[in-house]
């Protein structure tokens, strides 16, 4: 009997130096509409976050700052509601920021136009007159904004664009390269003004093809990122009906690739009846998850927690030294369940590991609504809660 217990106790050990009990501690509350969390570039403890309203704020220490970083609120979509896609979506540093004090943000204004635009700092703050646009794009509905936007390791300025809306992308957008929507833009922005394609991408000599494009066959792509070790870039993909997506480029790729939609959800023809669709010029998911759960319930609040989901949230492989264990893990999760998975892809062979228990066990709010991962300086993950909550995930 002695000899049992010991090795249940072995295995429970062996198991839990694997995978480690983590949480999420709490780090700032009472934020309206927070949609992204980024470090504030050169300082450490300092992490701005975005309120899909028009406002950045700013922590430092774990303490909310009463004056913001930013305040465009007067010129992003009002109201905001919850589930909403309008507003304020995306933030990123230039490269050199430490010298030319540039940052980017991506807001729909109140004319329901993508636009992507140059601010600068003075006196560490930004200043909302300094406004330059870079990029205006109508968009024909009211929902698919995508809104993300990151510097890949090139230095070029990443943009995902979703395909413009409505169910099932009735205008085909994101199969047709002669539009932006339903891709990813790759651009340079290392001008004073404006910006150039650059000389590299994959559609620079076809004059149909929108130049700007790196990929596209997507959706509405809901966060992406570049491992900080590697530069693959990881692409969370919102699906339609049935499936949920995580698409990888691998840091060589030359650009171009299609990720299928609409002609597939996630590995799946679509719509369900189209059996004979074709795949071969397609790039398949690294990994999809069934929708099984309601948007709709979701924004009404009801508890989804039996569900794997209905709209992923996607998030960043982890490079921090905090939990050693969880290395290398890529992190992402779903909005209307709040559940929270690490993968690890070896070669195509996935390892799953689910932790949502371990964090919402953890949480002050069990009502949880997954808006966004981020990432600070030193590789730490954090993660916000749409209610209004920003977490670290820790050991």
């Amino acid at each position: 009997m002695k000899k049992i217990l010991l090795r249940l106790l072995i295995i429970f050990l062996f198991a839990n130096k694997l995978f480690p009990q983590i949480e999420a501690k709490m780090i700032a509350k009472n934020f309206d509409t927070p949609i992204y969390i980024k470090n504030y570039p050169g300082y450490i403890n300092r992490l701005l976050v975005v309120e899909q309203g028009g406002i950045i704020k700013i922590i430092e220490k774990n303490t909310v700052l009463d004056i913001p970083f930013l305040d465009i609120s007067d010129r992003t979509h009002q109201p905001v509601y919850p589930g909403d896609e309008m507003g304020m979506l995306g933030l990123a540093f230039d490269p050199n920021f430490e010298t030319n004090k540039y940052f980017y943000v991506n807001y729909v204004d109140e004319d329901d136009f993508t636009i992507i635009s140059r601010f600068i700092v003075q006196n560490k703050l930004g200043n909302a007159d300094s406004e330059e646009v870079l990029i205006k794009l109508k968009q024909p509905y009211m929902n698919h904004n995508g809104g993300f936007i990151e510097f890949g390791f090139d230095g070029y300025l990443y943009i995902s664009v979703g395909d413009g809306g409505s169910a099932g992308d009735p205008e085909n957008r994101a199969q047709d390269l002669s539009n932006l929507f339903g891709t990813i833009l790759r651009i340079d922005v290392n001008k004073d003004k404006g910006y150039q394609i650059p000389k590299d991408n994959p559609f620079i000599n076809d004059n149909k093809i929108k130049k700007e494009i790196w990929h596209y066959g997507l959706r509405n792509v809901w966060r992406f990122s570049f491992d900080r070790a590697t530069g693959d870039m990881y692409i969370g993909d919102v699906g339609q009906n049935n499936w949920e997506e995580i698409n990888f480029q691998a840091s060589d790729s030359k650009g171009g690739l299609n990720f299928g939609w609409n002609i597939l959800e996630g590995t799946h023809c679509y719509p369900d009846d189209n059996q004979g669709c074709l795949k071969d010029n397609t790039v398949l998911p690294l990994f999809e998850y069934p929708n099984d759960a309601n948007y709709f319930k979701t924004l009404l609040g009801w508890k989804q927690s039996n569900m794997q989901g209905c709209s992923i949230t996607g998030g960043y492989v982890y490079r921090g030294n905090n939990m050693p264990d969880l290395f290398g893990r890529y992190f992402f999760g779903d909005y209307c369940t709040g559940k929270i998975w690490s993968l690890k892809n070896d070669n195509g062979d996935i390892d799953l590991k689910d932790h949502t228990e371990e964090l919402l066990e953890s949480m002050d709010n069990k009502e949880f609504y997954l808006s966004s991962f981020g990432e600070d300086e030193k590789g730490e993950l954090y993660i916000i809660n749409y209610s209004g909550q920003i977490y670290s995930i820790t050991k």
